[in-house]
């Protein structure tokens, strides 16, 4: 049964994977881009080893596979907005039909 549901857990991650690889391709600026990548490699990478974790067991690959779920969570994110934040100091633009632009107001490290 647990085999099944890994299985389960492998294909909903293999489905946030491509959508996000198509995210990287059709969104319009790095921000909108980096932002699909994050949700891919959180979301689709974490459930494809937590699978992997229910088909593998308590053995050595299933404590690495969510050694490594426990990695991606942590770091992810915080690459994702370090990126985003450098991209925004750097000076690249946002897409025309942003909203919003909350690092605008971040005034930290301007000359």
């Amino acid at each position: 049964m647990s085999d099944i549901i890994g299985l389960i857990f492998i294909f909903i991650g293999l489905t946030f994977d491509v959508f996000g690889c198509l995210g990287l391709v059709r969104l319009p600026d790095v921000y909108n881009r980096l932002q699909a990548a994050t949700k891919c490699v959180t979301v689709g990478t974490c459930s494809i080893l937590f699978g992997t974790f229910l088909i593998m067991g308590f053995s050595a690959p299933g404590i690495k596979a969510l050694l490594c779920m426990v990695f991606l969570v942590l770091t992810s994110p915080v690459a994702a907005h370090a990126i985003a934040r450098g991209a925004h100091r750097s000076g690249i633009k946002l897409w025309d039909g942003s909203v919003i632009d909350k690092y605008k107001e971040d005034k930290e490290g301007e000359i």
